[in-house]
């Protein structure tokens, strides 16, 4: 292991540690601080973030941009203050800390045991959310989580959120898939985040104007499942309890190739999701590339090809 994973492994380790022992305001306090600093050093992440921000208001000044983005950086920080303390929460915390809308798209998809796919952007705090249905509804997921570097904290990742009730596949090759079909066959419930995927397999929708790649999985599960598939938006406000919405089903089309099925299906979510984003831009906490125009310049910065170049592109 290099020192730079060691060192990021052990700051995570840290995190976990410490930050689930300190009062709450202590906590919120570090977190805001962390984000501000962060924010104040103008790094490339938040570079990134305002770069995606713009897209999502077009209209917006560069003080507007400013504004947002910090509320971003603040955002995204109370998701890791709340992660790191999502453990110690008792099951009445957990259930008391989101109040999500039009739940019952969901309870009546799991009622029909047909299985059911929950579709989410990078919004609010995607682990509550998951914690909520574990402990509130009582009814355990199977998600799937991107292999990282170092491995120690991938290992670290896998372990959090089985300590909540979530099964965890790794997504890497077919296998994850045919396990999560496996699930819903059974009348399971199967949670993906599905907002961004560079891969040769991500379909290309309309996001905001331009195009951008999404993850095929949850149409395609859908399709070969029969599942319900659900998309699902999260925010903040300005008290403790993070605040989402259930959205109707989106239905397979009646007609067509399964690859055009699969399109339509994945922009219908992308549309979701673009809504959601749009009322809450300082809640999706996408500080990486996302359109394909973005990605195509840093091709041309960076003129590398073969296998070693596209997995960084993958990862930034």
């Amino acid at each position: 292991m290099s020192v730079k994973d060691r060192l990021t492994d052990g700051l995570y380790g840290l995190g976990w540690a410490t930050v689930k022992k300190l009062p709450e305001p202590v906590a919120k306090g570090l977190g805001r601080r962390i984000a501000d600093t962060a924010w104040k050093r103008r790094g490339k992440s938040v570079l990134r973030l305002e770069s995606n921000l713009a897209r999502v208001v077009p209209d917006a000044t560069p003080e507007r941009l400013a504004a947002l983005s910090k509320a971003g950086m603040r955002s995204y920080m109370r998701y890791w203050m709340e992660s790191f303390r999502l453990p110690t929460w008792s099951k009445e915390r957990a259930a008391g800390s989101f109040d999500p809308k039009d739940v019952h798209h969901l309870t009546d998809a799991l009622a029909s045991d047909r299985g059911v796919i929950l579709a989410l952007p990078h919004m609010g705090n995607w682990d509550l959310a998951g914690v909520w249905v574990t402990r509130a509804l009582g009814v355990p997921f199977t998600t799937v989580a991107e292999r990282l570097k170092p491995e120690s904290l991938y290992d670290r990742f896998v372990a959090y959120r089985e300590s909540l009730g979530m099964e965890v596949l790794p997504h890497t090759g077919g296998a994850a898939f045919g396990t999560l079909a496996r699930r819903l066959r059974a009348g399971g419930l199967v949670c993906l985040v599905a907002d961004r995927d560079l891969s040769a397999s991500g379909v290309e929708v309309s996001f905001f104007g331009e195009t951008a790649r999404m993850p095929a999985g949850p149409a395609m599960l859908a399709q070969q499942t029969g599942a319900l598939l659900l998309p699902v938006t999260l925010w903040y406000d300005d008290t403790d309890v993070m605040r989402g919405r259930v959205h109707a089903p989106v239905e397979v089309p009646e007609s067509g190739t399964r690859a055009e099925k699969t399109s339509s299906m994945t922009q219908a979510l992308a549309d979701v999701f673009a809504g959601g984003i749009a009322e809450h831009p300082e809640d999706w906490h996408m500080l990486q590339r996302l359109w394909l125009a973005d990605l195509e310049e840093r091709a041309e910065a960076r003129p590398e090809t073969g296998p070693g170049a596209r997995e960084g592109e993958r990862r930034s």
